[in-house]
């Protein structure tokens, strides 16, 4: 008795609450709580701890697993277009000062309907130079931009060495067709070869 009276006078004392006052807003504050909880938890479910699959992917990031990125060499700005993440089977690509990088893991932002997807598959190392979205600046003309334009650009650059791999190289269209004279040219030059070699033996 002396113990219940004690535990009366202690609630009285901190809460300024009858006993019987306190009793029924913790009733109150019980029922309610279970009623908001059952919102959201089964009936059947609320009592039981949760279970966690040792099969659950607890990764944060894209669950997608990623592919190794693919070295496409020197490529022309034509060819590089097509990688601009329309199509899901190819990587999404861009290119800075001629540097060509795989932008696939950051499609949050380079992806179709992001903030940078009109960067990609393109040369925009002048949108960035200058921080800008019109469609007259994204290309690689560096020509007429100041110090400090230079160096927002190199910030960049410095930006995507560190986070993307660089898979190819811009050449201008001239030099692909050069390349293939020449190749043509010794095709056709050790053709030419076999036939004299052919004709000697022949004799």
């Amino acid at each position: 008795m002396a113990l219940y009276s004690t535990i009366t006078n202690e609630i009285t004392f901190y809460t300024g609450l009858s006993p019987t006052e306190f009793f029924t807003i913790l009733t109150i504050m019980v029922f309610v709580y279970r009623t908001v909880s059952a919102m959201f938890v089964s009936r059947e479910d609320y009592n039981k701890p949760p279970v966690v699959s040792l099969n659950t992917n607890l990764r944060f990031d894209d669950p997608k697993p990623t592919c190794e990125p693919v070295q496409l060499g020197e490529i022309t700005e034509p060819e590089l277009r097509p990688y601009n993440g329309s199509d899901p089977s190819k990587p999404i690509l861009m290119a800075i000062k001629g540097q060509i990088y795989d932008v696939s893991t950051a499609r949050n932002f380079y992806g179709p309907g992001s903030p940078y997807a009109r960067f990609t598959g393109k040369e925009c190392s002048r949108a960035l130079a200058l921080l800008s979205f019109k469609p007259e600046d994204i290309n690689g003309n560096l020509e007429d931009l100041d110090e400090s334009d230079l160096a927002v650009l190199e910030d960049w650059e410095y930006k995507f060495m560190e986070k993307y791999p660089k898979v190819g190289q811009l050449v201008p269209e001239k030099r692909i067709q050069q390349n293939e004279q020449k190749e043509q040219i010794q095709h056709n030059f050790n053709h030419d070869e076999g036939k004299e070699e052919s004709n000697y033996k022949i004799h």
